[in-house]
């Protein structure tokens, strides 16, 4: 049995989750579902976001899935779950695949890249103050947070015989953060020979994800970098709605869709529970259920090619539910 996890979250969060778990108990698998109701209602209740007992169940459990919570702007507010449990639990990688849906309308076809994001350090380590008329923040890049990360990407790039790992950063302008990460993500690729490395700006990245992303394939970064990447390459593969993303530490894993908690069509019972399912199948193959993970990618797959349960942003009339359900019919026929 494994025990999991379940943070529903904000705004659609719930609706997604809900569609997310109905799917996995039609898997047959002996899976324990333990909910954690956190996020900005909890906040508004308890006047805390997460507490340090609620990080240490999650921690006790085989894994986490996470629905989409809600981080209030600016000074005053309380930090963001996402970002305080995978610093809390060191999931120092972020995985982000971008990958072509079955029958999906997009800017392009036959796109399969991953960005692999360094998830602890940089802009996101909350170093921030402000000093009479100006807010300064540090940004923090460590030879060990860029080892560990870049050799992440590397590991990675070899177990699925990727072709390339592309290192992303800015060390014309941040010549000594940008430097040290640029320099030890090239000391790490020197021990894996067999695949390519190279090196974009981060500008010139963005342009060419939006001009030629087939010859991308492993994008390896920093922490705000990457961040901003994921959200313009699912632009390329049919929105936020259909990209999954893990956050993978050497002793525990969170799985999450990229895309926000979408308040304004909360309660709407109308959101695409596809990033939240594929996330689900990341969480699978991370706990060795490869062979679930893959029946679950295929019956989502078939519900996108036949098109008669797709949400409103897929261009369909169905529910959230509707497509969760379309999803076992389709489990059942595999």
């Amino acid at each position: 049995m494994y025990r999991i996890a379940v943070i529903p979250g904000d705004g659609i969060g719930p609706e997604v989750t809900k569609a997310a778990l109905s799917v996995l108990r039609n898997l047959s698998l002996d899976l324990e579902f333990v909910t954690f109701n956190l996020g900005l209602e909890y906040w508004k209740k308890s006047g805390k976001q997460i507490s340090d007992e609620d990080i240490e169940a999650i921690g006790k459990t085989d894994a986490c899935l996470k629905g989409p919570t809600t981080t209030p702007p600016g000074p005053g507010t309380f930090r963001s779950i996402a970002v305080t449990l995978r610093q809390k639990l060191d999931l120092y990688a972020n995985l982000r695949p971008i990958k072509s849906r079955t029958s999906v309308k997009s800017l392009y076809r036959n796109i399969d890249l991953i960005i692999v994001r360094e998830n602890t350090e940089g802009m996101y380590k909350g170093l921030e103050f402000r000093a009479n008329d100006s807010a300064l923040g540090i940004r923090v890049i460590t030879k060990q947070g860029s080892n560990r990360i870049a050799r992440f990407a590397f590991e990675l790039a070899r177990a699925q015989k990727r072709r390339k790992v592309t290192i992303v950063h800015k060390a014309n302008v941040l010549k000594e953060t940008c430097g040290l990460f640029r320099e030890t993500c090239f000391n790490v690729a020197a021990q894996y020979p067999e695949i390519k490395a190279d090196e974009l700006m981060i500008d010139a990245v963005a342009l060419k994800l939006v001009m030629g992303p087939q010859e991308l394939d492993v994008i390896l970064t920093t922490n705000l970098f990457g961040d901003i990447l994921s959200d313009e390459a699912a632009g390329l593969v049919g929105g936020l709605g259909l990209v999954p993303s893990a956050n993978i530490g050497d002793h525990f894993a969170i799985f999450e869709p990229v895309h926000g908690s979408a308040p304004q069509i909360s309660g709407k019972g109308i959101a695409n529970p596809s990033a939240m399912i594929l996330s689900a199948a990341l969480m699978l193959r991370h706990l060795n259920l490869s062979e679930y993970a893959s029946r679950l990618e295929k019956a989502l797959d078939k519900v996108l090619e036949e098109g008669t349960a797709l949400t409103f942003d897929l261009g369909g009339e169905a529910s959230t539910m509707d497509m969760a359900e379309a999803i076992v019919t389709q489990l059942s026929n595999l």
